[in-house]
């Protein structure tokens, strides 16, 4: 919904790296036959100040790399110092796949699009027990204390000597990390060390960290995923209990705006020219909601939470989580609570998530309570309580954000944006 501010089966993805040179098609070996090339260095640093570092600096970067990093038959060579070794690429979703061996007393890691990281350590230096080192590598050791991902699910590290491989899925936050084809990280949000109030950056460059000890690389290589199998790893994941609320053929099992929606190819699509809110028989307390959008250019539509089966959702429901076309040269100028993903007029979402204009969306949204968590693409983009809202958009109030139960659905404004993989899970 948008007004003026003054209007009130997953694909299987197991391939295999025979060595430096030799990969499966999918994939792409980031180790040139010799030397660095595809590579630069980079010591531990925002991403987003990387674009300020003067040339002196990035000079003597340069002449560190070279100084502490080598390329001896295809295996990547440190020997624990200078900085870390950075793809000249940056990428989005990926399978990455790699092996290292080093040595006792040294730690190191992987940075996931610049951000810290897959845990590599000495599993047997007591030093580091109170860090996590006797649980075992493989962790995304930068999420906070307690959350998934933080702590390996077991302890797979072979002994000191041999090689270790490793194995990263990473669609937006979601990552899942196998060490020695043992799962270490089950589908767990990687935080943003850099800002953990923002989502992990959209995209990045994979770096291999450096940190007092001698490492090998070997075998680094990646495949970059598009976004219908993104959105199908998505989707694989945590589905138990969702029940459908779309059969693919007819609107059964909705009401309100039936005459402004159609059924075409499995998909409901709001018909141009037309609108209103178009809602499932069903209400709901606290849920779980999955969808799969997809936008025209300048496509503008809502997902209705908790509506009461009148009146406006954005203000007689909970809310109304907008589904925008952020791109759009004519909503440059909205208040930032009107962009895709916002509690409208309440709560602003993080942007730049979106697919590109005409591919399929995957979003999740969980309702507990007074709380609103959306994730988009696999990116956590809204995490609000709208019952501590205190700042309305035009100063419009918001009272239907206190219902404890309500209907789901699309709260269409003229444009055709279509919806499937409609599904929902009572809490």
């Amino acid at each position: 919904m948008l007004r003026s501010a003054f209007i009130v089966p997953l694909v299987a993805l197991v391939c295999t790296v025979a060595n430096a040179q030799e990969t499966t098609p999918e994939f792409t070996s980031l180790v040139p036959e010799s030397g660095l090339e595809g590579w630069h260095g980079r010591p531990h640093l925002d991403p987003r100040k990387y674009a300020d570092v003067d040339a002196e600096k990035l000079a003597q970067w340069k002449q560190e790399t070279e100084a502490h990093w080598s390329n001896k038959d295809g295996v990547l060579i440190n020997d624990g110092h200078g900085p870390y070794l950075t793809t000249d690429k940056e990428y989005t979703d990926y399978e990455l796949k790699l092996e290292y061996r080093t040595v006792a007393k040294a730690d190191s890691g992987i940075y996931l699009r610049g951000t810290p990281q897959v845990q590599i350590w000495d599993t047997t230096d007591e030093s580091k027990f109170k860090l996590g080192a006797n649980l075992g590598s493989g962790a995304l050791w930068n999420n906070s204390a307690g959350a998934p991902g933080k702590d390996p699910l077991v302890k797979a590290d072979k002994p000191f000597g041999e090689w270790n491989s490793v194995r990263v899925i990473q669609v937006g936050q979601r990552t899942t990390v196998y060490l020695n084809d043992q799962l270490v990280v089950d589908n767990a949000l990687m935080e943003n060390y850099w800002d953990r109030s923002q989502p992990l950056f959209r995209s990045g460059p994979i770096q291999l960290q450096t940190h007092g000890g001698e490492i090998l690389w070997r075998d680094v290589a990646i495949r970059e995923i598009g976004a219908d199998e993104a959105n199908q790893i998505l989707a694989s994941h945590g589905g138990e209990g969702f029940e459908s609320v779309f059969d693919g053929k007819s609107l059964t099992g909705w009401k309100g705006a039936v005459d402004n929606y159609e059924v075409v190819d499995g998909m409901i699509r709001c018909k141009p020219k037309h609108g209103g809110t178009l809602f499932t028989d069903k209400t709901y307390g606290d849920f779980k909601a999955r969808v799969m959008f997809r936008l025209p250019p300048g496509g503008n539509n809502g997902l209705a939470i908790r509506y009461p089966g009148e009146g406006n959702p954005a203000y007689s429901g909970m809310t109304e989580l907008q589904v925008l076309d952020n791109t759009a040269e004519k909503y440059a100028k909205l208040d930032a609570r009107q962009y895709h993903g916002s509690a409208y007029g309440m709560a602003a979402a993080a942007r730049g998530f979106l697919r590109e204009v005409g591919q399929w969306n995957f979003q999740e949204v969980t309702v507990k309570g007074s709380t609103i968590v959306v994730e988009l693409n696999g990116n956590k983009i809204l995490d609000t309580d709208v019952s501590k809202v205190t700042e309305f958009m035009a100063d419009s109030p918001h009272p239907g954000r206190e219902l404890s139960k309500g209907h789901f659905g699309f709260a269409g404004h003229n444009d055709p944006v279509e919806f499937k993989e409609i599904s929902i899970l009572p809490l």
